[in-house]
């Protein structure tokens, strides 16, 4: 039984990637579909290598029944691009920071997380870090709508690759 890789990425990993990892995971979970989706989250930079997530995003997802505690910041390495079936991008610079390191055949596995969930508005998941506690309460709103479109498609995915 094959299983689906999910890496999200934003700028340093403390933030918006591992709130969406969380998140995802916790549906996945939820859906029943935990052996066969996978969840991680990386940044394009290592400022905050090892790590724990930004208090503010932890307080955030804590209240909504999520756990970041036990996560920790981590830079996008080469071998991602080969391990993952899906690289998403929190904006469109990381989806172009990641074009421009992947080998062109893992092209086809980047784009933008927001992509999954077009009525949202936009591809950028805005990044909360120099704002107030209430950008995190909005970035999380945005990663629970696009976290179940996404769930939504790897279901269709899974089904589809059980029907070959």
């Amino acid at each position: 039984m094959s299983k689906l890789r999910v890496l999200f990425v934003c700028t340093g990993n403390i933030c918006r990637s591992p709130t969406a990892e969380a998140v995802f995971r916790h549906q996945v979970k939820a859906a029943g579909l935990g052996a066969r989706i996978l969840a991680d989250s990386a940044g394009t930079r290592d400022f905050h290598v090892g790590e724990a997530p930004d208090p503010r995003a932890q307080a955030v997802a804590r209240s909504r029944g999520y756990d970041l505690s036990r996560l920790r910041a981590r830079q996008v390495q080469q071998r991602d691009f080969g391990a993952f079936d899906y690289l998403l991008g929190m904006a469109e610079e990381h989806v172009s920071w990641m074009r421009g390191k992947a080998a062109p055949e893992h092209a086809h596995k980047i784009g933008t997380f927001l992509g999954f969930a077009p009525d949202i508005g936009g591809l950028d998941v805005p990044d909360p870090y120099y704002g107030s506690n209430e950008g995190f309460e909005v970035v999380l709103d945005m990663i629970e709508r696009a976290s179940q479109a996404l769930l939504e498609h790897l279901r269709e995915e899974l089904a589809a690759r059980a029907a070959k």
